[in-house]
């Protein structure tokens, strides 16, 4: 089971607080534009990547629209993972953004 929270909220609470942001997009997406602090880790190789996460962490997880961060956190969550999907994805992001970078 994980929790949701809307992207307007998310950027209110970036703006006060460390999180640690997982983008599930993939490689060419995160690469046009992506939260500065964000970890690049694609929903297409995640299970063979999870071993990058720590299960003491809590994670903002987030992808274009919100569904595939959904699927990331439903299959993060059934592996004890403490994660947040971030409804609206990056359509709905209004921050800063970071190019390149992977």
């Amino acid at each position: 089971m994980f929790s949701s929270i809307g992207v307007d909220e998310f950027y209110q609470k970036s703006k006060t607080e460390s999180l640690t942001i997982v983008d599930v997009r993939e490689a060419d997406e995160f690469e046009r534009g992506h939260i500065p602090s964000a970890k690049a880790l694609p929903l297409s190789g995640l299970e063979q990547h999870i071993d990058q996460l720590n299960k003491d962490e809590k994670y903002y997880v987030i992808c274009q629209s919100g569904r595939r961060s959904a699927m990331a956190c439903d299959f993060l969550s059934s592996e004890g993972y403490k994660v947040v999907n971030v409804m609206g994805g990056m359509s709905a992001w209004k921050g800063e953004l970071t190019y390149g970078d992977l």
